[in-house]
């Protein structure tokens, strides 16, 4: 039986703790102060947005007939083909229509003015936590999902790994709940991650009313966004209880018999509620922060930036254990088979991110451009940038040949930077729309990163050591032992 070591159990509790103790200081900061700096920027930024996605200004030859009316200049075919009173008409109607599309624009942008602090500075402890919730959540998500594949798809060269995958599986309860208080604090308004949790967001009457997110509002709403985490935490944790349920059930069986075709069904039934609720959960907790943009390919590109994540740890856990002698029927074909999900999924996740961002760079839709816009700014480029390189191109050049995928130290390279580079994807995803330019790494950031870290270490330890790591009366195991390619 497998035992975290006493070291590693102080070091995670410290980080732990460390990490808990941070994070009460990023919320007790007032990042007010450090926003002042960026104030011109963010107002420019913000009548942009206005303009961009509340409507448009009248159209050029519009503005210029009404010019030419201030100033007396109508044309002479546009004066022949009306009478005097019909042409004053037609300007008047058209600068009634200019001052109210300019007056939505202004309330607009008053709008955004109205609630900026709350939206920036105040949010930023809470952006913090989100991104690192997302962050392991998707670790704990994406080893389940690899997990019931392996059953449906009757796998056989994994069955060596599947305690460690049913281990990092069982942690996915821990996100969700904090995800699940995230959500309360929003529909309390202790936080304004999410904009359309604002009072009056759907009220004509009221100063936060929004045309767009008014017509959202069926299913951007709290009671029911809190409806479908508590959904989404039935389904995932509960999953990851009766794999784990059933595969020990089937330890203690007598040879000959196993729960194995169990085990294939409700694989094949998460799976088609995963196909769903994976898609969904990524447009509640991260796309509706920027609510008048959407993208068809999302719930595509953070399924695959979570299973390139998953996969990672895992590779690392699997690493650490058969250095430590506990798992001497994993062998370095296991690994390299591990690698190579490693490499084709940073492959994956790259087209999706490429597919996404230019096909809306090449329509040009001011409502589409707006979310890469913000991304691509002075501020937020360097982390974009950074950020497609630690996730494509290092992993690629080190994971290239056949050989690299073997080798621990070359995994441990990639692993570093597939996971500094889909944590800062996540970043990058939250910041823009949560705290716009007033982002930074500091107490919230860095506690949540090690608080999460400190608690995944100690929880899926402690799954590890709660039953052999080598399972029984699986119908492959044999096949898995002798795995060779």
């Amino acid at each position: 039986m497998f035992e975290l070591p006493k070291k590693i159990k102080m070091i995670a509790a410290a980080l732990t703790i460390v990490g808990l103790g941070l994070l009460v200081i990023g919320f007790n900061t007032d990042y007010s102060q450090a926003s002042d700096g960026h104030d011109d920027h963010a107002v420019a930024q913000k009548d942009h947005d206005a303009l961009s996605t509340h409507g448009d200004y009248p159209g050029e030859a519009h503005a210029a007939m009404i010019q030419a009316a201030l100033t007396g200049e109508l044309d002479d075919s546009h004066a022949g083909t009306h009478s005097d009173h019909d042409a004053h008409a037609e300007v008047t109607h058209e600068l009634e229509e200019g001052h109210a599309e300019a007056s939505h624009a202004e309330h607009a942008v008053d709008s955004h003015d109205d609630h900026g602090a709350a939206r920036h500075a105040e949010n930023r402890p809470w952006a913090g936590l989100l991104v690192n919730t997302i962050f392991f959540l998707s670790i704990g998500l994406g080893a389940l999902f690899f997990l019931a594949i392996q059953y449906a798809a009757q796998v056989g060269w994994s069955v060596g790994i599947l305690r460690v995958m049913e281990a990092m599986a069982l942690w996915v309860g821990i996100p969700m709940l904090v995800m699940f208080f995230i959500g309360i604090a929003g529909s309390l308004h202790w936080h304004h991650l999410y904009h359309w949790m604002l009072e009056g967001i759907a009220d004509p009457a009221s100063a936060n009313y929004d045309k767009i997110i008014a017509g959202k509002v069926a299913w951007l709403n709290a009671p029911f966004f809190l409806a479908r985490t508590v959904i989404y935490f039935i389904i995932w944790a509960g999953a990851a209880y009766l794999f784990r349920r059933n595969s020990l059930k089937e330890d203690a069986m007598s040879k000959g018999k196993n729960l194995f075709f169990t085990q294939r069904k409700l694989a094949a039934t998460f799976l088609v509620l995963y196909a769903v609720t994976s898609s969904t959960s990524a447009w509640d907790f991260i796309m509706s922060i920027d609510t008048h943009w959407f993208s068809t390919m999302f719930g595509w590109y953070t399924f695959a930036g979570m299973f390139v994540t998953a996969l990672t740890v895992m590779n690392l856990i699997v690493m650490y254990l058969r250095l430590g002698g506990h798992m001497p029927w994993v062998n370095a074909n296991h690994q390299h088979d591990l690698g190579k999900f490693m490499f084709a999924f940073s492959v994956f996740w790259t087209y999706l991110w490429f597919s996404q961002y230019m096909l809306i760079w090449y329509s040009n839709i001011p409502e589409e451009v707006t979310y890469f816009m913000n991304r691509f700014s002075a501020e937020y480029k360097p982390i974009f940038i950074g950020m497609v390189a630690l996730n494509f191109l290092l992993p690629i050049l080190v994971l290239m040949s056949r050989d690299s995928k073997r080798i621990f130290g070359f995994l441990s390279l990639a692993s570093v930077f597939i996971l500094a580079g889909h944590w800062m994807d996540h970043f990058i995803m939250v910041m823009p729309g949560t705290v716009g330019y007033e982002f930074g790494f500091g107490y919230p950031e860095l506690g949540g990163l090690l608080f999460y870290l400190g608690l995944f270490v100690l929880v899926v330890g402690h799954f590890l050591g709660k039953a052999p790591l080598a399972m029984k009366n699986h119908p492959m195991v044999k096949e898995s032992k002798h795995f060779h390619q």
